[in-house]
């Protein structure tokens, strides 16, 4: 028998029997900590965890920090659970156990539980700059992660669309839609009695649209406002040195609200055409004998990176800062698994981010494959496994683009105990407030057990899956209801709304990018302008509402035959007509696999893919599903 926890403990014994459950009941024996006492008194209130004692070493008041001590034990004796924690933050974590154990209905006789994290760093970016994402959200948000037991809350706070925190030095620099710096002080605050960090983010010296519109004099080049997605020419002038008396100003402010050890100065995308045009710039770069652009980020960075120590505080920066004279800086990487190792190459701390972009609308599964600590030739062949799957045929070509990530890649990959964790990332073009939710918890749990849990207790998907259906159906995430209600409310009858939630989203930036740019990014030359989305694109559609991946196509992929044909005859009801326009290619095309599942019982995989999809931003989940039904459960001759 499995334990229904996500994720899942280093080491676990399930019940042996189950008690019936009764209302909560804490007891300290030792003196009480007031944080992990208000995490157990809120979960209560949504299951009944009956008689529990709590024992905590060190009672801690400060702010989480890396490498704190979050283990902690759990065990089942005669009626009455015992959590033991040797700190507060380990409490926290044993604490979020028993609450899914109990709402499981897994609290018994036998259990016993120890557990401690695998790597120190297991964290969510949440890109609040290119949509501004409500503060009661980020408060769900920092509940759900500490549900899951991760420790840090990535926020990126500043874009080329828009930057989101206030400065007094700069007032111009906030954008109307912006959190307060009491606002954000409060989320720390919150975050802290969660035992979760808050690193905060401002991008520099690409991606900074935002702030030369409100400070034109900090560029080499005047820019308008951009609503637009993608890379933009904007930059930092790095020869000017009232830039680096703002910068220096900035984070002083940053400081003063976010006490975490880590700053994050961005560093990804720098376009180099406004240095490159630059005359004065240029002579500044000769002088200096910096002969690329990459030479003058890096002295940029290493300005950065003085201001930054000189307050005692470390720098995090995207890998593409990586340079021969890089100084003291934690990379977080995201270009594929080479850039990991280049980096542990120099001897540099890394953070994983690259196979855990939310926003790429890949399955669970998808993400929970990659060992953030795997050798670099496990982790290149499980993305050249991703790139070849079907369902990932339509953006196929895109996602080989990016092997020129692994130009300049090391041959023999040093160990991976530079690692110190790792990050999912859920980027806003194509999320705001009302759909961050659906986004996110359909996979950051098999993220959190990837960050977690020993490597080897991540090797059965189906379990997994099944953990992470009972995660979604908690009354904190109720991720499912969610999703319905969304559906409901865009006018979708109760067949409807069954049959969208057997859709998905088109994969990787297939969505994001459209036909014309993708397809111009392969060709090595993309047309911002061709994209379909920017920050005024309402996230009113289907397409907004259902999760990247369809957990009901997935269940139904178990099912029988009957059940696929009373699904089928369904499908076949539809009337075109009813449906938004979006939705009618896709919805057209499962009245086709509806007619090979009430013809017979074996299918041709290649006409099955071929209804697949794309269906504009669509993709049929029922396909795959119909597949693995016809190998695994159906009948065989």
């Amino acid at each position: 028998m499995s334990i229904s926890c996500i994720p899942l403990p280093g080491q676990w014994q399930p019940a042996e029997t189950f008690d019936q459950p009764v209302a909560s009941d804490i007891h300290w024996q030792s003196a009480v900590c007031a944080r992990t006492h208000a995490w157990l008194e809120r979960l209560s209130a949504s299951a009944a965890m009956g008689p529990v004692t709590v024992h905590i070493d060190d009672v801690v008041t400060d702010s989480p920090h890396l490498h704190m001590d979050e283990s902690y034990t759990l065990e089942r004796v005669d009626g009455v659970t015992h959590l033991h924690a040797a700190t507060t933050w380990g409490g926290l974590c044993g604490a979020s156990t028993l609450y899914q154990l109990a709402a499981a209905g897994q609290l018994g006789r036998g259990l016993n539980v120890v557990d401690k994290p695998r790597f120190a760093w297991r964290g969510v970016l949440i890109d609040v700059a290119r949509h501004f994402i409500p503060l009661p959200v980020l408060h769900r948000v920092l509940h759900g992660m500490a549900l899951l037991h991760m420790n840090v809350l990535h926020l990126h706070l500043s874009d080329d669309q828009g930057f989101r925190f206030p400065s007094a030095h700069f007032p111009r620099l906030a954008s109307a839609e912006h959190y307060t710096q009491a606002e954000l002080s409060q989320l720390v605050a919150l975050a802290a009695d969660l035992g979760i960090r808050v690193v905060p983010e401002l991008d520099m010296p690409g991606h900074v649209t935002s702030w030369l519109v409100a400070y034109p004099e900090w560029g080499s080049q005047p820019t308008d406002p951009s609503t637009r997605f993608g890379v933009h020419k904007a930059c930092l002038n790095p020869t000017d040195e009232a830039v680096y008396a703002a910068i220096d100003m900035l984070l002083d402010e940053l400081n003063t609200v976010f006490p975490d050890a880590y700053v994050h100065v961005g560093g990804d995308e720098v376009h180099p055409a406004w240095w490159r045009e630059d005359a004065h710039i240029q002579a500044f770069m000769s002088a200096r004998q910096l002969a690329e652009p990459a030479d003058l980020q890096n002295y940029f960075l290493t300005r950065v990176i003085d201001m930054v120590t000189r307050r005692g505080r470390k720098v995090l920066a995207w890998d593409e800062v990586l340079h021969d004279e890089l100084g003291d800086v934690t990379v977080q990487n995201w270009r594929g698994a080479t850039t990991r190792d280049r980096a542990l190459a120099q001897g540099r701390p890394v953070l994983v981010s690259a196979p855990y972009y939310l926003d790429l609308h890949f399955s669970a599964a998808t993400h929970y494959r990659f060992d953030p600590a795997a050798e670099q030739s496990v982790l290149l062949v499980a993305e050249n496994a991703v790139e070849n799957e079907p369902q990932h045929a339509h953006v196929a070509a895109g996602m080989a683009w990016t092997h020129q990530w692994r130009q300049g890649q090391v041959d023999t990959a040093p160990a991976a105990d530079g690692v110190l964790g790792g990050e999912a990332c859920l980027w806003s073009e194509l999320v705001d407030g009302a759909t961050l939710e659906t986004r996110l918890w359909s996979r950051l749990p098999a993220v959190a057990e990837r960050l977690w849990s020993p490597a080897s207790a991540c090797e059965d998907v189906d379990n997994m899956y099944t953990r992470l259906q009972s995660f979604l159906d908690l009354p904190d995430i109720d991720s499912a209801a969610g999703q319905r209600r969304a559906l409901t409310a865009l006018h979708l009858d109760s067949n409807q709304v069954e049959i969208a939630l057997l859709l998905e989203p088109v994969k990787w930036y297939g969505r994001l990018l459209g036909e014309q740019a993708l397809a111009a990014r392969i060709g090595g030359s993309e047309m911002p302008q061709a994209r379909p989305y920017d920050v005024h694109t309402p996230f009113d559609r289907v397409i907004d509402m259902i999760a990247p991946e369809s957990l009901s196509a997935r269940r139904l992929a178990t099912s029988d035959v009957e059940a696929w044909r009373h699904q089928a005859r369904l499908w076949q009801a539809q009337d075109l007509a009813a449906w938004p326009a979006d939705v009618q290619a896709a919805v057209a095309a499962l009245q086709k696999v509806a007619a090979l599942v009430l013809e017979n019982f074996a299918h041709d995989p290649a006409q099955l893919w071929a209804l697949y999809g794309p269906h504009g931003d669509y993709v049929l989940a029922v396909v795959p599903a119909l597949l693995d039904a016809q190998q695994s459960v159906w009948p065989r001759d």
